[in-house]
């Protein structure tokens, strides 16, 4: 039986509970990331920004430039699809609201 010493064992369980809460703060990132629900246009919030599925849709808008999209916004966050303006639901990637902005 290898012998471990009294010392190596308490650094090294120091060390683990050190990176314990690092490992949980990434963790929960990726489980509460898919828990969005997809934004209905019909919502209040979404209405008054003018938010469309498809980009095209808003052509007729005065805000809205050609090429402007969600997945472009400085805005948008692609790990969920989500958005900042609507952070408890997720967006298209290639629709548009009037507060798009561009990614620096």
């Amino acid at each position: 039986m290898a012998q471990h010493s009294r010392r190596a064992f308490m650094r090294n369980s120091l060390l683990g509970l050190a990176a314990l809460p690092f490992g949980v703060g990434i963790l929960s990132q990726r489980a509460f990331a898919q828990e969005l629900e997809p934004l209905d246009p019909e919502d209040p919030q979404a209405k008054a920004l003018n938010y469309v599925k498809n980009a095209e849709e808003a052509s007729d808008h005065p805000a809205y430039e050609e090429g402007e999209l969600c997945s472009n916004c400085m805005f948008f966050q692609e790990a969920n699809n989500g958005c900042q303006l609507f952070p408890q639901n997720s967006v298209e990637p290639n629709g548009w609201c009037q507060s798009w902005a561009k990614q620096a």
